[in-house]
């Protein structure tokens, strides 16, 4: 393997002897370590100095790609622009130096933050209460999905054990209802992406007495509002069952609609999506749960702290920062610029359903299918100049799936640059397809085998040194 392709590893950096540090003088005297901590080898870490620890990690992080260096197709689900204000609020002294031990006395400006975060959730969701304990959008799921449970148990109703999940759904809807000892059900979508409501309607006929709860995402991963909500929730409210709200694609609904009004009674919010804090590469998250009145005694103990402070810290500064008027407007800007580059592009590649799309619409890959230029190719080709991957590949409804999803924040002159970008890889799928098919060219690592990569894994540097 030639390293030189993508830099040196900080172990080929190594030198035997050199140093990036200097221990203080030895206050505390010498205690010996027990034998059986002991380690019967040194441990392989690289020796290097100060400058060339600083200059690699620094020339890695100029490879990474982030909301600030770069347009993200993918913004609203992982990287929607955290506005620096909130970083600089989450970095208080005040609150950045706080233990979660510390005497609660002492807490009394965090947990304040804490209650009006939560009252402004409500107010934006049109729900009675919110816990913040969940660390993040599943854990937010599991925790809302326990409320159902032990709302269901309480009632004697233990026979609920049914959730109805729409197939266009996120994929962590089932699993977690998995995770929680729930079975799944599913629901299959109408042509136009929506839900079936004629088939839910014969699901609960047949299933009344064992469906705990739907779970909807609202718009759906397809990017559509769903229409039919004032029906579902007739059906399963009467049916006994409660109505679940995946507030993963909440971001175009601020403003613009509440999920209480429409008849839902529980629900998850993910901060590091709709309110800008950042979880691009697997940061932080946190997954609020929010639920109508009465529901609150059977919120579950998930954990003994307010989830993820930092994080409803930055969010809590994003809502200040926009107010009660600007907020309405974070729904309809995002929805207007996926609306635009749909209405562009949508003559150079598949839209399998043409219609109003909200914050993403889903593309089925190029239009021209006999070039064999497919949507991976497509989205290595997007590297070359410059642009990170939309999501591809999801949803499972269409074989080639491209989703994009631009955020309320970009501007115009951003989105029409991706957008002949996207044009300028569907002529090159056209004219010299091979181009594109074995793209990336100009990244720090060319196309890799995935499926190796997968199975034969390089973690280590002496598997590297092996191989």
């Amino acid at each position: 393997m030639n390293n030189k392709l993508y830099g040196n590893l900080i172990f080929e950096l190594s030198q035997p002897g050199r140093k990036g540090y200097s221990l203080p003088k030895n206050r505390f005297g010498n205690y010996a370590v027990p034998q059986e901590l002991r380690r019967k080898e040194e441990a392989a870490l690289p020796e290097c100095d100060e400058m060339t620890v600083v200059r690699h990690y620094t020339n890695l992080s100029a490879n990474n790609f982030g909301v600030d260096n770069g347009f993200y197709p993918l913004g609203s689900c992982t990287m929607k622009y955290n506005p620096k204000i909130n970083e600089e609020v989450a970095a208080l002294p005040q609150f950045q130096n706080l233990h979660p031990l510390q005497p609660a006395d002492t807490t009394k400006g965090a947990e304040a933050v804490c209650t009006l975060l939560c009252h402004a959730l409500c107010e934006l969701t049109g729900l009675h209460a919110f816990t913040l304990k969940p660390f993040a959008g599943a854990h937010g799921e599991l925790t809302g999905l326990m409320v159902i449970r032990n709302y269901h148990e309480s009632r004697g109703d233990h026979q609920r054990r049914l959730v109805i999940v729409p197939d266009s759904a996120h994929g962590t809807n089932p699993a977690s209802a998995a995770v929680c000892g729930l079975d799944i059900v599913e629901v299959k979508s109408l042509a136009d992406g929506t839900v079936d409501v004629d088939a839910l309607r014969q699901l609960c006929s047949e299933n009344g007495d064992s469906i705990a709860a739907m779970m909807m995402t609202n718009p759906n991963t397809l990017g559509l509002f769903e229409r039919q909500i004032p029906e579902i929730e007739k059906i399963v409210h009467h049916c006994g069952a409660l109505m679940y709200y995946d507030g993963a694609n909440l971001n175009p609904m601020l403003g613009a609609a509440r999920p209480g009004d429409m008849g839902f009674d529980v629900m998850h919010i993910n901060l590091h999506k709709t309110f800008s804090t950042p979880h691009g590469g697997g940061g932080p998250g946190a997954g609020p749960v929010g639920v109508r009145k009465g529901l609150e005694p059977f919120f579950p103990t998930v954990s003994p702290y307010h989830g993820n402070f930092a994080v409803a810290m930055r969010a809590y500064a994003y809502i200040l920062t926009l107010g009660r008027t600007y907020i309405k407007e974070v729904g309809p800007l995002a929805t207007l610029n996926a609306n635009y580059i749909k209405q562009q592009l949508k003559d150079v590649y598949e839209l399998p359903i043409d219609t109003l799309c909200k914050h993403e619409f889903v593309f089925d890959g190029l239009k021209d299918k006999s070039t064999g230029v497919t949507t991976m190719d497509v989205a290595k080709r997007l590297l070359d100049y410059g642009y990170h991957a939309p999501t591809i590949y999801f949803p499972l409804l269409f074989h080639e799936s491209l989703m994009i999803e631009p955020t309320e924040n970009e501007s115009k002159d951003t989105i029409d640059g991706f957008i002949a970008v996207m044009r300028r890889i569907a002529q090159e799928a056209a004219n010299e397809p091979d181009t594109v098919k074995s793209a990336p060219h100009n990244t720090p690592i060319g196309r890799v085998d995935d499926v190796l990569a997968a199975k034969h894994p390089i973690v280590t540097w002496r598997q590297l040194q092996r191989d």
